[in-house]
């Protein structure tokens, strides 16, 4: 199969552009809008945790406003990718920067981890030595910061699913909200029972929930990185949908990845005896492929069976759903 620059230039890109959209989810621009309510949410969250702290002499809101400086810096990063992956493609970039968003997701993801260690140790270091807190300015400046990261984390909720990158800041919103139940908690039963510990037990738990969110989004932003068969997608079931296509003898060289968050992308080689029969063949894998949401689909047609082996090879064909 070839491609051609140069006066198609404009019209590959423009197909290339298409292709990406018909993917479906929530548009980039709407990622972003989204990203930055999010984040002046929780700066100003961590503001206020940052005084609440110092007045009440608590370690366990300075943490968490620490926690979610972090987060905030992540959320700008998410920002930053969600911005440049907007910039078309090019020539040397056919697919633009929209795979820096799982760039993103990854940086997240490793933050995550090490954001959860040092909860971990934290909450160590607190089982050894109980701070001495005020618990009614560390309840109600916790409270007021659960209220402020479930608004936030209820901003995101509607498109978390579609990216990777705002899955990644919605798992540090959701790291914010689990810290801030925490704090409530633990402001409570100190304000009841005096029992300090409380603290530090619930902030192990909250690190191993960050744990779980974090080698997901890290393990699929991986699995996208190395273009790896996408989990909801059978290879075997994309080869039978193809071969079962008719006019279609055999299909070889199959590959599926995910280029970006909601879009799959598919190559392979159809052996078609009947030349007459290409366009139709394309059409109708095109149309199966959709279904089964693969919507970039680059099919090389070939009219003899040895046409990848034996150097006798047919002609190239490429649909772009």
């Amino acid at each position: 199969m070839t491609r051609s620059y140069g006066k198609d230039q404009d019209a590959e890109r423009h197909a290339s552009d298409n292709s990406l959209s018909c993917a479906g989810g929530t548009p980039p621009r709407q990622h972003a809008r989204l990203l930055r309510l999010v984040l002046v949410l929780t700066v100003t969250i961590m503001l206020a945790e940052v005084v609440g702290g110092w007045l009440a002499n608590s370690l366990a809101l300075l943490a968490d406003a620490g926690h979610m400086l972090t987060d905030s810096a992540a959320l700008a990063l998410a920002l930053f990718a969600s911005w440049i992956a907007e910039r078309p493609a090019t020539p040397g970039k056919t697919y633009g920067y929209v795979r820096l968003e799982i760039l993103a997701a990854l940086v997240n993801g490793a933050v995550l981890f090490v954001l959860a260690g040092l909860i971990i140790w934290h909450a160590i270091g607190r089982f050894q030595h109980p701070p001495v807190i005020e618990p009614r300015i560390l309840f109600v400046i916790a409270s007021v910061g659960l209220l402020g990261n479930a608004l936030a984390l209820r901003i995101l909720h509607g498109t978390h699913e579609d990216s990777l990158n705002v899955r990644g800041a919605y798992l540090h919103i959701l790291g914010d909200l689990l810290g801030s139940v925490g704090a409530v908690l633990a402001g409570g039963v100190v304000l009841l029972t005096g029992w300090t510990l409380a603290d530090p037990i619930v902030s192990v738990v909250i690190a191993l929930l960050i744990l779980t969110g974090a080698w997901r989004l890290v393990r699929e932003s991986v699995d996208v990185l190395l273009e790896a068969t996408p989990g909801h997608i059978e290879l075997g079931d994309v080869a039978s949908a193809i071969t079962s296509v008719a006019g279609v003898r055999d299909v070889h060289d199959l590959h599926v990845w995910t280029v970006t968050s909601g879009v799959v992308a598919m190559s392979g080689h159809a052996v078609v005896p009947d030349p007459q029969q290409n366009q139709p063949v394309l059409e109708t894998v095109q149309h199966r492929l959709a279904a089964m949401g693969i919507h970039h689909v680059t099919l090389q047609i070939e009219n003899r069976e040895e046409g990848c082996n034996g150097g006798e090879q047919g002609a190239g064909s490429r649909g772009n759903g």
